[in-house]
């Protein structure tokens, strides 16, 4: 189920015994604890509501809290989370969990507690006797990673909630400046909402000013240089960038992916897509798509080429060791720059 779904199942009072939120959203996982933990009337939430974080703890304490009757209440909510003997995932220092003890609860819950399993993984190994069990006793949460075209659906969604509207420009800009992660949305939607208290409209300058740039942003900004061919202004954000603390491998993955980009919307933009159908085809927001055949006027194919192979070549060299990331860069833009177009 989803959140949604999850929120109507608590509103109607029909609690599982077991839950499993599964997925690596930090902004869904929240709201699921959120929803989970105000299910308890206040008052009730320090006698019968726990968490046991089984990186640390062994699962047997979670189990005998899980195991007692609710105390002057009809419900006892206990979290488990980080339960990683359900993945494939080698731990250091692991605990040496009972999970004889675990399935047989699974088998036979207590019917007055509900155990909520945080499971902040991609996915779960289903080998494992004790996964499948889960599985089928188990109501599940997706908590997966959200998608760029759900983002734009679920923003818009929590600020019309709150009274909210953004220009649809300014939600564009959002999403481009957060690479799409709605989790960190999620984290500067507030700053917005209180700086738009008035009006009740985020606004594109709005976003500008007060939305920080992620470095998939900032790294964006290297590539009309790059085309460019301006090695000075290039080398000296690519040195910023370090500064920073940013990875070299980083920057160069960013930077192979934007241009793969540039890349695969020139093609398909000469075969007579439309910038609409470029969107659907590539499965990337409509507002980064207009940007690529902004960037794209000016150059040709082979521009874009060889500035694509280029940095994957770089990406070889520094995953075998072959010479230095920040000197391996430098050495390409001086012989991207030296290169003529046939």
């Amino acid at each position: 189920m989803t959140i949604e779904q999850l929120q109507k199942v608590l509103q109607q009072n029909q609690l599982a015994p077991i839950y499993l939120v599964l997925g690596q959203e930090s902004a869904l996982i929240e709201k699921a604890r959120q929803l989970f933990k105000h299910y308890l009337p206040e008052e009730e939430q320090t006698m019968n509501f726990a968490s046991y974080d089984l990186a640390t703890t062994d699962v047997a304490n979670a189990l005998d809290d899980a195991e007692s009757a609710p105390f002057f209440g009809e419900r006892r909510i206990v979290f488990m989370q980080n339960p990683y003997f359900l993945t494939g995932e080698k731990v250091k220092n692991k605990l040496d969990q009972d999970l004889v003890r675990f399935q047989a609860y699974l088998e036979k819950p207590q019917p007055t507690t509900s155990v909520v399993l945080f499971a902040p993984y991609p996915k779960l190994d289903e080998r494992k006797k004790i996964v499948k069990q889960l599985k089928k006793v188990a109501s599940l949460v997706s908590v997966e990673k959200v998608n760029e075209r759900q983002v734009q659906q679920l923003v818009t969604a929590e600020l019309k909630q709150q009274g909210m509207q953004i220009e649809s420009e300014a939600l564009a800009l959002l999403i481009s400046k957060t690479n799409s992660d709605y989790s960190q949305i999620m984290v500067e939607l507030p700053k917005l909402m209180l700086y738009a208290q008035q009006t009740k409209q985020i606004t594109t300058a709005a976003v500008a000013e007060l939305v920080s740039s992620s470095i998939e942003d900032n790294v964006f900004s290297l590539v009309p240089l790059v085309l460019q061919k301006k090695v000075g202004p290039v080398l000296t954000m690519y040195h910023e960038l370090l500064l920073q603390k940013e990875e070299p491998l980083k920057i160069n993955a960013i930077l192979i992916g934007q241009f793969r980009l540039l890349l695969q919307v020139k093609i398909l933009f000469e075969k007579g897509y439309s910038q609409g159908n470029l969107a659907s085809v590539l499965k990337i927001h409509p507002y980064r798509i207009k940007l690529a055949m902004q960037q794209i006027k000016h150059f040709s194919k082979q521009t874009l080429a060889q500035a694509y192979l280029g940095l994957e070549e770089i990406e070889v060299k520094i995953k075998t060791g072959q010479g230095q990331p920040e000197l391996l860069f430098e050495l390409f833009m001086l012989q991207f720059a030296a290169k003529k177009v046939a």
